[in-house]
């Protein structure tokens, strides 16, 4: 009678692990490894393969900066080839960070179904226990070692119900848990590709990240020689903006009193009569017309760019033009929760009138698209476009903090970053909902 106890008890341990470790701590207990006075001579020679293949890895690491500046350096000389390079990785960051929430969703759907699995399989135990015990006798097998895996019971199961003659009744139990022990198995094959696509991902968009602040440093020195008292107009701006009180005042403030607003409110203006021309003449305007990378200008009339324009950061919609702004009244643009860091895009042609801190809403970014219309986006925790300084659809210009920068009823939880974005045409808030691509298909990345 011996075996048979032996081998239920055995058996029994196929979903309880623990047995396994609570056996090994006691082997340790009773039986504690020896200790060494001395570093053997194998720990040392590993120690000095780590150390060397930390060195590599540094070293590797260096030649890859300097491969980047070398290669951003060149970019710079081509303005063209820059807002390529720009428009390109924010794109393919965006599209990561796309891929990983879509990953990190699927984990957690696939990690509580095993948790399901691996209950109902754990509360039937006893069965389990029974069908092998019964199968592993009817083949005349010895069981296996001991079970600590799905694999392992699996296998058992599959052995036994081939070498044994098995009744009808049994074989219909075994064949059902045979059948979910399968099920589990491949969901945990599963789960193990999804994590390693996501420590892939993950790699990819940190390596994107790197690339991309290159070439937002790059953007911004051009910039900085261009623009010889560039620090002295954002220092006005800010001074400038805490001497209005609405959104409406300081776009007005900054395009009036402003050198660089102001020009870049003249430009705007210009474009926006060059561009209705060009509508008029042709009736051709749809993604096609962002292709040109070396445009000063706006492509097309922003009023021509309806079902046309990306939304500016990877997010959920929050809240909606038109509906609640939690506190009695009625939101003006619309809200996006977005994740930690997250890169900011523009979503439009246009010509920075603001950039800097403003009241509420945390960092401002204000564009002037030209005729009469403005965008706004806040809830940023860094810019990185100066006033007066013309960006392109795609380009990027700001990355999320970590937490809400906005006022509480722009956000329904301060621990999470929040995007606000506003639609104005002449000083009025309008619904951003015509301007946005129906499908990331329809997206224009520049």
């Amino acid at each position: 009678m011996r075996a048979p106890v032996l081998n239920l008890l055995l058996i029994a341990s196929v979903l309880d692990t623990g047995v396994l470790a609570a056996s090994r701590a006691q082997a340790q207990t009773v039986t504690p490894a020896p200790q060494t006075a001395a570093v053997s001579p194998e720990a040392i020679k590993q120690r000095e393969q780590e150390l060397e293949a930390a060195r590599a890895r540094q070293k590797s690491a260096e030649e890859a900066q300097a491969k980047l500046k070398a290669e951003i350096t060149s970019l710079g000389k081509d303005r063209t080839q820059l807002n390529q390079q720009l428009i390109d990785t924010a794109a393919n960051v965006r599209t990561v960070e796309t891929k990983i929430d879509d990953t990190e969703a699927r984990l957690r759907s696939l990690n509580g179904r095993e948790q399901e699995m691996r209950a109902s399989l754990d509360s039937r135990r006893g069965d389990i226990v029974e069908v092998l015990a019964a199968l592993q006798r009817a083949g005349r097998r010895t069981p296996p070692a001991l079970l600590v895996r799905p694999e392992d019971a699996l296998q058992s199961l599959r052995t036994a119900m081939l070498l044994g003659a098995v009744v009808p009744e049994l074989r219909g139990r075994a064949e059902k848990i045979a059948s979910e022990l399968g099920e589990l198995v491949a969901l945990r094959k599963t789960i193990a590709t999804e994590r390693d696509q996501l420590a892939s991902d993950r790699d990819r968009v940190r390596s994107d990240q790197t690339r991309l602040t290159a070439l937002v440093e790059e953007r911004q020195r051009q910039q900085a020689a261009r623009e010889k008292d560039l620090d002295a107009e954002n220092s006005r701006a800010i001074m400038l903006s805490k001497q209005v009180g609405d959104l409406q005042g300081l776009i007005t403030k900054m395009e009036q009193d402003l050198q660089s607003a102001a020009k870049a409110a003249e430009k705007a203006a210009e474009a926006a009569k060059q561009a209705e021309a060009k509508a008029a003449a042709s009736a051709k305007s749809g993604p096609g017309a962002f292709k040109d990378r070396s445009r000063t200008a706006p492509a097309i009339a922003f009023a021509a760019a309806k079902g046309l324009l990306p939304l500016p950061v990877n997010g959920n919609k929050i809240r909606d033009f038109g509906g609640s702004d939690g506190v009695g009244g009625v939101q003006k643009g619309i809200s996006l929760a977005t994740k930690p860091g997250s890169q900011v895009t523009t979503p439009c042609d246009g010509w920075v009138v603001y950039s800097g801190p403003f009241r509420s809403y945390g960092q401002l970014l204000i564009l002037n698209a030209g005729g009469g219309y403005h965008v706004l986006i806040a809830g940023m925790e860094r810019i990185s476009v100066n006033i007066g300084q013309f960006v392109l659809t795609g380009e990027p210009v700001a990355t999320m903090g970590s937490t809400s920068q906005v006022a509480s009823i722009l956000a329904t939880n301060a621990s999470q970053p929040v995007l606000y974005v506003e639609f104005r045409k002449d000083g009025t808030p309008i619904d951003p909902g015509p301007w946005w691509a129906a499908n990331e298909g329809e997206k224009v990345r520049g």
